[in-house]
């Protein structure tokens, strides 16, 4: 279909991109930690918007073959399997800077079942049908099978923030709240601006992506050529929509219980998690929280003890 190739090639952009030698580093440090069971290392988030990574941490997602191949201990992988993906903390030093990166594990079974609407929650579609760069594939063949799932995310997204929009909208609309819906679906630490900035960080990706999905995907909506611009119209039923709202109510509730079993978890799986964990909140939202060391030394309750004073301030939406 030539809408899918489109699509493919879209989110096939960002791999092409030619990514900083301190950021490839971090992905070889990856693919040598996980040798043989590594499918592909992908690039997210602000490292990939900003083309460096100062001031932040590089974030990605390493897809392996199976869970119980990278771990010495068999509850590491059930945790991933039950509550995926498992997060981690690494550093490599490339010339005198340390580079450091916040990666996610997920099994390839999992990514391409997570990008599909078999996956519920907005998590992981939401997520990749974001910009994502493959920094390291041990074949085309593997490459391809994954931004073929970048896509189906993209698709994903779209179709599930649909039945949302009025009946005529731009695709900075439906972008902007796909992506207010998916991140309230869980537990976020954003500034009220963060939606516009994604947005204008990558408007042209996500222009173009709107554009394939939208006129190849779903026969319901009708694009309209306004200038050098376009408005899409799209018709559903009142059941269709308060159906859909229906969903996303669901998603948030669900969202918000998954986010703090992450919290928990990436507490004792990410080194020095408790300390990210309120750097983040301080980065995104502006609200200072000092940990004492009982805290640091109990972190799963210390995040049940601070989390209802964070959530007053205004620390998560």
């Amino acid at each position: 279909m030539a809408s899918s190739t489109t699509i493919l090639d879209i989110v096939g952009r960002p791999s092409a991109q030619l990514i900083p030698d301190s950021i490839q580093a971090a992905g070889n440090f990856l693919a040598n930690k996980y040798g043989q069971a590594v499918q592909g290392i992908l690039l997210y988030g602000s490292c990939l918007r900003a083309g460096t990574d100062q001031n932040g941490l590089v974030d990605c997602y390493v897809i392996v073959d199976q869970y119980a191949a990278v771990y010495p201990s068999a509850w590491m992988a059930r945790l991933n399997g039950w509550l995926p993906p498992n997060v981690f903390y690494g550093e490599v030093d490339v010339e005198g800077h340390t580079v450091r990166m916040k990666y996610a594990v997920l099994s390839l079974e999992d990514f391409e079942r997570s990008v599909t609407p078999k996956w519920f929650h907005s998590y992981f579609w939401g997520r990749f049908a974001q910009p994502t760069a493959v920094m390291a594939c041990p074949s085309q063949e593997m490459s391809q099978r994954i931004i073929s799932g970048l896509g189906s995310a993209v698709v994903t997204f779209l179709g599930n923030v649909l039945p949302q929009m009025s009946e005529d909208f731009t695709a900075k609309d439906i972008w902007s709240i796909g992506l207010a819906l998916s991140y309230g679906a869980e537990l976020r630490a954003e500034s009220k601006g963060r939606i516009a900035t994604l947005w204008e960080s990558n408007q042209d990706y996500y222009e173009r992506a709107a554009g394939a999905v939208l006129a190849g995907y779903f026969p319901n909506v009708t694009v309209i050529q306004v200038a050098d611009s376009k408005m899409y119209e799209v018709e559903y039923s009142s059941w269709e929509r308060a159906k859909n709202r229906i969903g996303w109510v669901v998603r948030t509730v669900q969202g918000k219980c998954l986010s703090i079993l992450r919290l928990m978890k990436a507490a004792y799986t990410f080194q020095g998690g408790a300390d990210y964990l309120i750097w983040k909140i301080e980065r995104h939202s502006g609200v200072k929280v000092e940990l004492t060391s009982a805290q640091r030394k109990h972190p799963i309750w210390a995040g049940i003890t601070t989390f209802w004073r964070l959530y007053r301030q205004g620390a998560f939406r």
